[in-house]
């Protein structure tokens, strides 16, 4: 017969089986859940003037903004740490979405998707360039997230949409390279975010700014569990100064299809005398919007055999060497749209059907500022920058 003694020896072997179940459970299953029942109880932070800020809703905090008159020379700064930050942010996708429905909700957004602080002057000039094709629905969220997100942090910023023209095969890197060239001519960004169309940004600790390296920022997405896949990777989003980007030749022109050019970017930064920064895995969290592998962006079969042959190339291949020709130039309430033409594989040739652009334009009622250049005519383009 089973003693007293024995009962609660099996009582507490019961118990710490159900704690070790428990732990794993809430390790790989539970975590998601968890963290958001913390965000529901999680306590309000307080932003300026004593007013509660909500970390859940990414526009809580921006409904006391009002548009200044005129930006004056004698602006103060913005403070080194922006008053409007609160953390997490709940990311869902709302059905009935629309572009127009983005830009009532981002009233101090001008033209070609330009914004600054109206009640203090920016410490920091970010541009982010998103490559893009048949990509409208995820566009409109990204937009949706990303323009309250870049004013949560007081930033002066501009968004690029570097529009692939035609059906040939996706050309990512090359699309970055439009992207930056194109970009430095309006404005001396000091910093450039590479950004992925269908990657949300989850916490708005998450700096859009650069640092004294190349910097990875897509630390944490949910496709791989909110962990980094491995030691190398700098794929999603990423941010280069325009030191940084010269220096390492910037991004490949040869990879056509999905893959291997993000390793090819990170391989680079080291041979280019650089390391990888990151934000924590707490802070660089991304939720992806799900989709399938876009027509005309097959996985590339060649990315490994170019990947192995890096180190004798990226000298050669990159923005010293990236030609394109620009079909249009469309300054938009919510975003500045390229389409460019990248030719193919066997070079730049006469120039595709363009395809119909990312998104209608809004009513003409919308906020203008002068544009600095504001082309519109065929022009082939061959960056001839030097190579540190």
């Amino acid at each position: 017969m089973i003693n007293l003694q024995s009962k609660w020896r099996f009582f507490f072997m019961f118990l710490g089986i159900q704690l070790v179940v428990m732990a794993l459970l809430y390790r790989e299953g539970y975590q998601k859940r968890v963290n958001y029942f913390i965000r529901i109880f999680r306590k309000p932070e307080h932003g300026r003037n004593g007013s509660t800020v909500v970390g859940g809703d990414v526009y809580a905090n921006l409904t006391h903004l009002t548009r200044a008159h005129a930006h004056r020379e004698d602006m103060p700064y913005c403070p080194l740490k922006s008053p409007l930050i609160a953390g997490p942010i709940h990311v869902n996708f709302p059905s009935g979405l629309s572009l127009a429905a983005v830009h009532r909700k981002n009233p101090l957004v001008v033209r070609g998707g330009r914004y600054r602080p109206p009640d203090c002057e920016s410490r920091h000039r970010t541009a982010i360039i998103i490559p893009h094709r048949h990509r409208e629905h995820h566009l409109k969220f990204l937009l949706y997230y990303l323009h309250p997100f870049l004013q949560r942090q007081q930033l002066s910023y501009g968004i690029y949409i570097i529009h692939q023209a035609g059906n040939y095969t996706f050309n990512r890197a090359k699309l970055m390279n439009v992207g930056f060239r194109e970009a430095m001519k309006e404005e001396d960004w000091d910093c450039l975010f590479f950004h992925d169309v269908d990657l949300i940004p989850e916490d708005d600790r998450n700096s859009y700014v650069c640092d004294s390296n190349p910097k990875h920022a897509a630390i944490a997405m949910d496709k791989f569990g909110y962990k980094l896949p491995y030691k190398m990777y700098f794929g999603g989003v990423s941010a280069l100064s325009p030191e940084h980007y010269l220096k390492m030749n910037g991004f490949p022109n040869n990879y056509w299809g999905w893959g291997g050019e993000d390793d090819d970017i990170g391989v680079r930064v080291s041979l280019a005398g650089m390391y990888i920064t990151r934000p924590s895995l707490k802070v660089g969290r991304y939720k992806m919007i799900k989709h399938k592998l876009d027509q005309g962006n097959d996985i590339n079969p060649k990315r490994f055999n170019m990947l192995a042959k890096t180190r004798q190339t990226w000298k050669l291949d990159g923005m010293n060497n990236v030609e394109y020709q620009i079909l249009s130039r469309e300054y938009n309430p919510l975003y500045t749209n390229i389409t460019v033409n990248i030719g193919t594989e066997a070079g730049l040739k006469a120039p595709p059907k363009p395809l119909p652009t990312p998104a209608k334009a809004l009513p003409k009622s919308a906020p203008k500022e002068p544009a600095k250049n504001p082309e519109v005519t065929p022009t082939i383009l061959k960056n001839k920058s030097n190579v540190a």
